[in-house]
């Protein structure tokens, strides 16, 4: 009887040993270099055998909202996307990831090289004049400057310094801004084109591109222009950047060019923006107002409050680098519930662009849209409000824009400003109205968005109306008290409006008459431009505005206090049964 086989004792062990110590072997390894890399990364630095150092670098999750400010070891450094220079300062554009905080002034440096050499150490180091940001994707960086010739710019954290140089561009040739419209084209803002002011331009000369790198034309796409006017280019958005998230969050740029010659530089970056769908039929606001803004934050209160009981539910400010209070005002107006919010503008001649770009903004929310500036005050002799206006003059559904003739009033003999505000202060005007500004249906401007002196062209079918002196004028405070009108001698916004002291067009209505080019107050200035005394205005703010006990005016110093001293009395009184 045959036993067992016997088993074999000898191979199995030893191929349980080999894949025993491979196992051994391959688990050390990777524990080993785990730990090698952790220690890297935890000690900041180690050295390899070949002696180099490796600094590895962590990617952090960046921090959320916070007001506090960047400390020395603070992981946090300033990306750069892009500098602008304007011929008075610098506009550096600062890049973060979404839940970046806003950084503020007081963290900030402003460091200047020379230009021919940017391996040199700073020249020096400046604070800035202004930072501006509506959210963490969009904050600008006001450097100034004394000549933009010679110099290269960048920012850097005062505490932990880094800085990197990136792309500068010069203003008087840029695409600086751009929109896709609801019907899926792209508007872009362009300066340099040297258009003609108020007319239509030959589109098939011109083509726009579309690419993420503009070094070379090799990548770009090409499309058709579909209109052409003044600064403002229309273009066909191919549907690759349509489709493409990169497209629509604005990582894609878009420039125009003349065809057979250069591109124009560009920092425009085409994206899907609040306002711009569709407009239902019903508008959530009747009317509202756009306005473009330079260092007028002591006259805003004053012209909203006003405007707000004529009837004007919506105020869209575009500022255009205010250095004074003008946001803090109008925080101040949005928390004492009017709509009203402010909007970067900070390119310099461009105020038609930014009332084409407002009036796309408004477009799905007002039903009629006014561009006025802050010194001038909607006034309607006839007592009614501004919605009965606007009712009474568009009875006919082909009417699109009311016209209202502009007064223009002078010091009225006074020489500083005066305290009830200028509805009041000012009632002596010149006899003739000087143009006319406009309130218009945002939805049947022309596709071109062309518009000048503050009125739009319309599409076919669509005709303006004039409205009588009777039944809506506007004041325009144009000549104030000298302390006042000397402001404007720095810079004009209009694109097609001289500086006051450039030596052209000198005898154009868009300056004083007989002043000249020099910011020096002629001696008779607080009884100029006096040809007509009227009240009308005054009359009417201070008959239905002011307090019938102080006679303050809602933009008045200590008016909401007796306001609400007045409300507590007549609660206690209640309380106590006097009434």
């Amino acid at each position: 009887m045959k036993g067992p086989k016997p088993r074999n004792n000898n191979k199995r062990p030893q191929r349980h040993s080999v894949v025993s110590w491979s196992r051994f072997f391959w688990c050390t390894l990777f524990v080993f270099f785990n730990f090698l890399l952790l220690s890297g990364f935890t000690f900041s630095t180690f050295r390899l055998l070949s002696g180099e150092t490796f600094r590895p670098a962590l990617l952090l999750r960046w921090p959320s909202l916070t007001n506090k400010a960047v400390t020395a070891d603070s992981p946090i450094t300033i990306s750069v996307r892009e500098v602008v220079m304007l011929p008075d300062q610098a506009l550096v554009f600062l890049n973060y990831p979404g839940t970046a905080r806003l950084f503020t002034k007081e963290e900030i440096d402003c460091v200047y090289f020379s230009a021919g050499d940017l391996s040199a150490r700073p020249l020096y180091k400046q604070p800035p004049v202004g930072m501006d940001g509506e959210d963490s994707y969009n904050q600008i960086v006001r450097c100034p400057l004394q000549s933009a010739d010679g110099f290269r710019v960048s920012v850097g954290l005062k505490k932990n310094g880094g800085v990197r140089f990136v792309p500068t561009y010069t203003w008087d040739s840029l695409a600086y801004d751009a929109l896709i419209d609801h019907d899926n084209t792209t508007i872009l803002f362009v300066k340099g084109l040297n258009l003609r002011p108020d007319r239509v331009s030959d589109a098939s000369r011109f083509e726009c591109l579309y690419g993420w790198d503009f070094s070379t034309s090799k990548y770009l796409l090409r499309s058709d222009v579909v209109s052409l006017a003044q600064e403002i280019v229309r273009c066909k958005t191919p549907l690759s950047v349509l489709r493409s998230k990169r497209g629509v969050n604005g990582a894609v740029k878009v420039s125009v060019r003349l065809k057979g010659r250069g591109i124009i530089d560009t920092i425009a970056r085409p994206g899907l923006r609040p306002g711009l769908v569709e407009p239902p039929r019903q508008k959530e606001h009747g009317m509202c107002i756009c306005s473009m803004v330079r260092n007028q934050g002591r006259f805003l209160k004053e012209w909203v409050m006003y405007h707000a009981q004529m009837g004007v539910q919506r105020w869209f400010i575009y500022d255009n680098n205010s250095n004074d209070e003008t946001n803090v005002v109008i925080e101040l107006l949005h928390g004492g519930n009017y709509n009203i919010t402010r909007h970067m503008w900070p390119w310099i001649k461009t105020q038609e662009a930014g009332f084409a770009h407002c009036a796309l903004r408004a477009r799905e929310t007002c039903q009629w849209v006014g561009f006025i500036d802050v010194d001038e005050f909607f006034h309607m002799p006839s007592g009614l409000l501004l919605h009965d206006v606007l009712r009474n003059q568009s009875m006919y559904n082909y009417v699109g824009e009311v016209r209202a003739s502009c007064y223009s009033f002078g010091p009225s003999g006074l020489r500083s400003v005066p305290k009830q505000g200028v509805t009041v202060g000012y009632t002596c005007r010149v006899a003739a109205p000087e143009r006319h500004k406009s309130i218009v249906k945002p939805e049947v401007l022309d596709s071109t968005l062309m518009n000048v002196v503050h009125h739009f062209h319309l599409r076919n079918g669509y005709e303006p109306v004039n409205a009588g002196r009777g039944v809506l004028v506007i004041n325009h405070y144009k000549y104030q008290v000298w302390e006042v009108f000397k402001e404007k001698f720095y810079r004009r916004v209009a694109t097609y409006v001289a500086d006051w002291r450039d030596e052209q067009n000198v005898g154009s209505k868009d300056r004083a008459p007989g002043l000249g080019t020099r910011a020096v107050e002629p001696p008779d200035w607080s009884e100029r431009f006096c040809e007509v005394n009227d009240t009308g205005l005054r009359n009417r703010v201070l008959k239905n505005l002011a307090d019938p006990y102080t006679k303050l005016l809602p933009w008045q110093e200590g008016y909401q206090k007796h306001v609400k001293r007045r409300v507590r009395r007549r609660t206690r009184r209640k309380h106590r049964g006097y009434f």
